[in-house]
């Protein structure tokens, strides 16, 4: 990667995202975009254009005029926005990836998109889920991810497209607030920890499913679009995770930094059906095999810095505002 388009650039992943490009690459080379601005670090610290990724003239447009070798596509409704608007999570997600394909296509660019634990369904095993396996996802979400890999993986057999991707387990962050994500509970529970001691879950106890700490998510995407692309036999849809926990595993750790934090629970039906339908746990061998891939945090070490960053950044902005 020398000069990179992200799409979605203002979202959990992109926010972050850009920021690490630019550190590794030069604020100059990484082009970020969004349907809408800010007066964020992604804005103003180096080169931005507004995008909306359903118009495929000025994706294009924008990719020549920077010259980019390479499209990071993050930009998509997610999950449980998606069960909510379903033809508009197909119409955008769809969409967008398709004008993102075609633009790297003419362009000869390397291109990532991530899919998600959301591809599979209640038909994949549970445990320890294969590489390889069924994927029946019974989502919008799902059904628009299981696509899209198949859509990478065409584009790489039939233009010889260097497309790569990795399944995402839930992501946790401090930067970004959640999205409308049915794991966004992961990140809720600690903005709420540190505001108000209390965080009422609308995913049920027992209901485990892959997480990993954003830091670990941003060099799992750089290691792979740095990897050898000959060692690449999956390429657009490598498991990854790092760590599978319940609600109540994440309440445990922080009530070590914090005793007085309590959690219950109002299950919302929707989210909670669609964490049921994914795996407790997925297997990630291919991914360290084929590309190096390894992670730093677990939950104590993650809850541990969550606390600290997002209690400094509150902070923060509680002064701001006063």
């Amino acid at each position: 990667m020398k000069k990179v388009l992200v799409t979605g650039s203002l979202g959990q992943i992109g926010t972050e995202l850009v920021s690490k490009l630019r550190s590794v690459y030069g604020d100059s080379n990484i082009i970020a975009t969004d349907i809408r601005s800010n007066d964020s670090d992604v804005v103003k610290s180096g080169p931005f254009e507004i995008l909306d990724v359903t118009d495929e003239q000025k994706m294009f447009d924008i990719a020549s005029k920077y010259k980019v070798d390479t499209i990071i596509h993050l930009a998509a409704l997610l999950s449980a926005t998606a069960e909510k608007k379903p033809l508009l999570a197909w119409n955008l997600n769809m969409g967008g990836l398709v004008n993102a394909l075609e633009t790297a296509r003419e362009l000869k660019c390397q291109f990532f998109t991530p899919s998600s634990i959301g591809a599979f369904g209640p038909s994949t095993p549970k445990d320890q889920t294969p590489q390889d396996t069924i994927q029946r996802p019974t989502t919008m979400y799902g059904v628009n991810k299981v696509s899209g890999e198949l859509l990478c993986d065409y584009y790489y057999h039939k233009f010889g497209l260097d497309t790569r991707g990795v399944r995402f387990p839930g992501l946790i962050s401090y930067e970004a607030e959640p999205g409308g994500g049915t794991t966004d509970y992961a990140v809720e529970i600690y903005y709420e920890a540190i505001r108000n001691r209390q965080y009422t879950s609308y995913i049920d106890k027992g209901t485990y499913m892959d997480m990993m700490y954003m830091p670990d998510a941003l060099n799992a995407i750089l290691d792979l679009m740095e990897a050898d692309g000959s060692k690449l036999i999956h390429r657009n849809a490598f498991n990854i995770t790092a760590m599978s926990f319940a609600p109540e595993d994440v309440a445990a750790e922080i009530q070590k930094h914090m005793p007085s934090f309590k959690m219950d629970y109002q299950v919302d039906p929707v989210r909670q059906a669609i964490a049921d339908s994914w795996p407790n746990s997925i297997d990630s061998s291919a991914a360290q095999r084929e590309w190096g891939f390894k992670t730093e945090y677990n939950l104590e070490k993650m809850t541990a810095d969550m606390l600290e960053k997002l209690g400094k950044k509150l902070q923060s902005a509680e002064r701001a505002v006063n």
